[in-house]
């Protein structure tokens, strides 16, 4: 019998390790059997996560949460949820091992994952030249011809990191201009290997064994045409990974975890849910830190309402007017 479970291993969830393990929670973190580390793991410079000037590997960043979880009592588990039981003030989640484990809390953080076009090719070919992940895939194009298909941050960084390895590579966005920051674009502009497709989406993947192009349809005038290449990264933007609480759970119109306010508190006493799953809008790994801090407290304030948190945090900041819980 746990005190808190925290689903979930990107900034979010370690986050919430690092809080609960030093407020004596000791924390079980499932953090996946093949994914741990969350989305970071797919991003290589991170520049924008305060405390790094240099930047840091996303990777590296994940490594560090992990330690720090470590250190002060957290213990990660490398396998997947598969199902959970929310109802009652126990809580019951199940392993893809057929292990379960019992706890007092529970803390959702299982972020988001990359959207698809939604085409026949992408699901036919996915591995065999679409990829989701440059940093993954990007080796095995040196010298090819790709494209990215996006407009966003997350389109421009995957262009620019796979110009170390292709010969040429086409950006794809359906509109005559760009979602991403303004520093982002000026990367992408000025590198020669970079030549934009505007107004265009992709209708079609071709090929048999492995891509060889894309059909393109012109948004303004609705041509179409095909753009040969070698490979296509998807980079369209990413959905919250609430398949486990479909129906235990309320949900917001955009498909995240519905919480009370600015709180981690979900529909369900003792189920709390941090990070990108609940953010539609931000998304970045340091609101995601910051919302893996609310859930944890949050945690704490229930536990004690309920009698049973630990030792409180000495070391920890003071956090005054917290809102009473409504045990069920």
């Amino acid at each position: 019998m746990r005190q808190v479970i925290i689903i979930g291993s990107g900034p979010a969830g370690y986050t919430a390790a690092i809080y609960a393990a030093r407020a004596n929670l000791t924390p079980l973190v499932v953090a996946s059997s093949v994914e741990a580390g969350g989305e970071l793991m797919n991003t290589t410079d991170v520049e924008n996560f305060p405390g790094f000037p240099e930047g840091i590997q996303g990777p590296d960043l994940m490594a560090k949460m992990q330690e720090q979880a470590e250190r002060f009592g957290a213990e990660v588990l490398y396998d997947d949820v598969v199902s959970l039981d929310v109802d009652g003030l126990v809580k019951k989640i199940t392993l893809g091992s057929g292990g379960t484990h019992e706890a007092d809390s529970i803390v959702f953080a299982t972020g988001s994952a990359p959207r698809k076009i939604g085409i026949e090719g992408e699901a036919r070919l996915s591995g065999r030249g679409v990829s989701y992940c440059a940093t993954c895939d990007g080796f095995f194009f040196r010298e090819r011809v790709i494209a990215v298909v996006g407009g966003g941050d997350s389109a421009m960084e995957e262009a620019t990191f796979l110009t170390k390895f292709a010969s040429k590579v086409y950006i794809v966005h359906r509109r005559d201009e760009l979602r991403a920051s303004k520093i982002m674009q000026e990367r992408a502009f000025k590198n020669d290997k970079i030549e934009f497709v505007w107004n265009s989406e992709v209708v079609d993947i071709l090929g048999d064994e492995a891509v060889t192009g894309l059909v393109l349809k012109n948004t303004v005038d609705g041509s179409t045409r095909e753009l040969p290449l070698d490979g296509v990264f998807v980079a369209i933007g990413n959905d919250p990974r609430t398949h486990l609480v479909h129906g235990k759970l309320e949900l917001t119109p955009e498909g995240t975890i519905w919480v009370d306010g600015r709180s981690s508190r979900t529909s369900v006493p003792g189920v709390f849910a941090a990070g990108d799953v609940i953010d539609p809008t931000y998304r970045q790994a340091v609101t995601a830190a910051g919302s893996g801090t609310v859930a944890a407290l949050d945690v704490e304030h229930y536990l004690a309402a309920l009698g049973e948190a630990g030792e409180p945090d000495v070391h920890g900041d003071q956090i005054e007017g917290l809102p009473e819980v409504v045990s069920a």
